[in-house]
């Protein structure tokens, strides 16, 4: 008899996403739940991405634009890019997946590091890669360590900056020499679905400007995080039009919706969203670091909207006692932390509600 599947799809672990609320409480039985899980925008979405929503309810008996016209024309211009640079995705989840189908065949290697992203090691694995996992220094991205894995079979390498679960990143003048010490026709991917809430100075806000120098660079950017646009799935990819082109014949027809185009546009313009979400998350991070480092845990810094949280004891019990107070974090167990949580920075009253729950665990 054949084998249905082959052994990589056989032991490929899926995505687990965190908790939904209303699972939460169809299990537990309780109301007024807040989700500090998923590292989504708890301001919501902005009001002319709704209102544009709204304005396109009407065509919805009809198929998107396939080719994603208008919002890539704005894309080109809030970048200063050509248009044909774009790969637009269903999240940059979906970029990440494209890139993989795209660029690799099975047995090609690609290298990341541990503690990243999961669609990193999904794809790979999906698509029969061999998978170079290799160690982080100080919950950083250790640049050194994935150089000197290197080889002839190397075709992918992912770096989440910053990264995710972890908050950490990678400096500018780290990227730099990195960027020069690798093969250049080693398709190299840049997860920055964070990118708009950094705030330090030394971190490479330039990247889409490698792509001239280097073209098989992808930055990948979301509308999931800051943008608050998580439930219409919506991300992109900045490349060289020649990759961008390939990824497009891989890329499923009408894989972006109209109502994600049409609040995507409009969520780029609005700026005081943005900033009131910057501000939001600066003030927040900084009251659960507080906090939680006076309660004895161990805050690692971060340049994300979460914080990643060593309790330094098994944390499943605490997670499970939270979580019947009504507020669900993500427990760190499938990233090899069984100690760790991480914890979405949300509204102050998120912010101090999960506090209380907290110290009432305890």
């Amino acid at each position: 008899m054949k084998r249905l599947v082959s052994e990589n799809i056989e032991t490929l672990r899926p995505y687990t996403p965190g908790k939904p609320i209303e699972e939460t409480e169809r299990e537990l039985g309780i109301t007024n739940i807040i989700k500090l899980a998923s590292n989504e925008n708890s301001l919501g979405p902005s009001k002319k991405a709704l209102k544009a929503i709204k304005n396109a309810l009407k065509n919805l008996h009809l198929y998107p634009d396939a080719n994603c016209y208008y919002l890539k024309e704005k894309l080109a211009e809030f970048h200063n890019i050509h248009p044909d640079q774009l790969i637009l995705g269903n999240g940059s989840n979906d970029i990440i997946d494209l890139s993989v189908r795209t660029f690799c065949s099975p047995g090609d290697e690609v290298i990341t590091s541990e503690m990243s992203f999961i669609m990193f090691y999904i794809s790979a694995q999906a698509q029969n890669c061999v998978q170079k996992i290799v160690k982080m220094k100080n919950y950083t991205f250790d640049l050194d360590a994935i150089k000197a894995e290197i080889t002839d079979r190397t075709k992918m390498i992912y770096i989440a900056n910053p990264n995710n679960p972890t908050g950490t990143y990678n400096t500018k003048k780290e990227i730099d020499r990195f960027i020069k010490s690798i093969p250049e026709d080693i398709v190299l991917g840049i997860d920055e679905a964070y990118y708009e809430y950094v705030t330090a100075r030394d971190y490479p806000f330039d990247m889409i400007g490698y792509i001239k120098e280097r073209p098989n660079t992808i930055v990948m950017r979301t509308f999931s995080k800051i943008y608050g646009l998580a439930g219409v799935r919506i991300g992109y990819g900045i490349t060289d039009a020649k990759l961008a082109n390939y990824m497009n014949r891989v890329r499923q027809p009408f894989n972006i919706s109209t109502l994600a185009q049409v609040a995507a546009m409009a969520a780029l313009d609005d700026k005081a969203h943005v900033r009131k979400s910057r501000k939001m998350n600066r003030e927040g991070m900084e009251y659960l670091t507080k906090e939680l480092t006076t309660l004895g845990f161990t805050v690692i810094p971060s340049q994300a909207n979460f914080l990643l949280i060593d309790l330094h004891k098994d944390a499943t019990e605490l997670y499970e006692k939270v979580l019947r107070l009504g507020v669900i974090v993500r427990p760190m167990k499938g990233f090899n932390m069984p100690t760790g949580i991480r914890v979405t920075v949300g509204t102050m009253e998120e912010n101090k509600r999960f506090i209380d729950a907290l110290k009432q665990s305890l």
